[in-house]
């Protein structure tokens, strides 16, 4: 049987690359080798992995019963190879949720080096970024519970950050953001947004009050889904503007001192209820404009609260830190 992890709302299926192969899908021996080859397989393995099995398709819910397909290890010891399969097929850079829940898999698995910090390297197929991804996770506590720190190291800011062509920028209270057209076409209230690269793009939408926040119900709906998609997707599923490979779209709030609230949008997958690199950028976005300062900064989403800790160095922000845990479902 599959096992499926909950990440804060965030499901992830994993199976190691023999389990894979058990199905007749042919994915190579080596993980960079699977991630240049993904157009032979992985769409295959989405719908092994992933898909509802015939009449339990419950009302009203996504097309797949998880959030993507965490492929790994490809090795006995670290540091462990994976692959992060979107439900569309493509390959993800990283995923702060789905990293979370590798590495609850591993721990149960008895493959984690105890207490000490075990690097997972994330093998893609993308163009616009180095292959693979390195993260950095620490079995940690937080608030009593027990979960992962992921160092996600210095992110990027800007439209050059993620290859967005196109875009205008404007001015957030003194501070330089982007106007992406085809967002605020959509919404006028999404007219300022922040471009965040923290190993994978983001488009962080600033917004400044609850009402310009999508939920995840209107972002299915017809109209606005096929909007999102058009900007989120790279082709041929979506127009790749303003990025080509695509890009993780975002929308926050400053709720309070340290605290933002977020909505999410993810390339290759669609509205979802958590996303950890998504709070990741939403933090970041949120000390690049003024919102917060470096330190925590607590994200909430519908499927929870992500607890972020930015660190700066005379002015620039050095590291960004994601605590997560996951469970396996019943």
């Amino acid at each position: 049987m599959t096992p499926f992890y909950d990440a804060r709302g965030n499901i992830y299926a994993v199976v190691s690359p023999d389990a894979v192969r058990h199905c007749g899908i042919e994915v190579p021996e080596q993980a960079a080798r699977a991630a240049q080859t993904r157009e032979h397989w992985a769409v295959s393995a989405i719908e092994a992995f992933c898909s509802w099995s015939p009449g339990t398709r419950p009302p009203r819910s996504k097309e797949h019963r998880c959030d993507g397909l965490l492929i790994g290890p490809f090795q006995a010891t670290p540091p462990f190879d994976l692959l992060i399969v979107n439900t569309d097929g493509t390959l993800a850079e990283r995923s702060g949720n789905g990293l979370t829940i590798f590495s609850q898999a591993l721990g149960e698995q008895g493959l984690l080096p105890g207490e000490e910090p075990c690097v997972l390297r994330v093998h893609h197929d993308k163009s616009d970024a180095v292959s693979p991804v390195e993260t950095s996770v620490k079995p940690a506590e937080v608030d009593g519970v027990r979960g992962f720190w992921l160092d996600l190291g210095k992110p990027s800011f800007g439209a050059q950050a993620v290859g967005a062509l196109g875009v205008e920028s404007v001015m957030l209270k003194g501070r330089d953001v982007s106007h992406v057209q085809p967002l605020s076409a959509l919404d006028p209230a999404w007219c300022r947004s922040q471009f965040v690269r923290v190993g994978n793009p983001h488009c962080v939408t600033l917004v400044s009050d609850a009402e310009a926040l999508p939920d995840n119900e209107q972002m299915r709906e017809p109209g606005l889904s096929e909007g999102l998609t058009r900007i989120a997707y790279a082709m041929p599923s979506g127009a790749g503007q303003p990025c080509a490979a695509g890009v993780n779209l975002q929308w926050a709030m400053l709720e309070s001192e340290g605290r933002i609230v977020a909505r999410v949008f993810e390339r290759g997958e669609g509205p979802t209820a958590s996303s950890g690199t998504s709070a990741s950028a939403v933090a970041c976005a949120a000390w690049r404009v003024g919102w917060v300062k470096a330190g925590e900064v607590k994200v909430v989403m519908p499927g929870g609260t992500a607890p972020i800790l930015l660190e700066e160095e005379q002015g620039v922000l050095s590291r960004v830190r994601l605590f997560g845990t996951a469970r396996l479902m019943d």
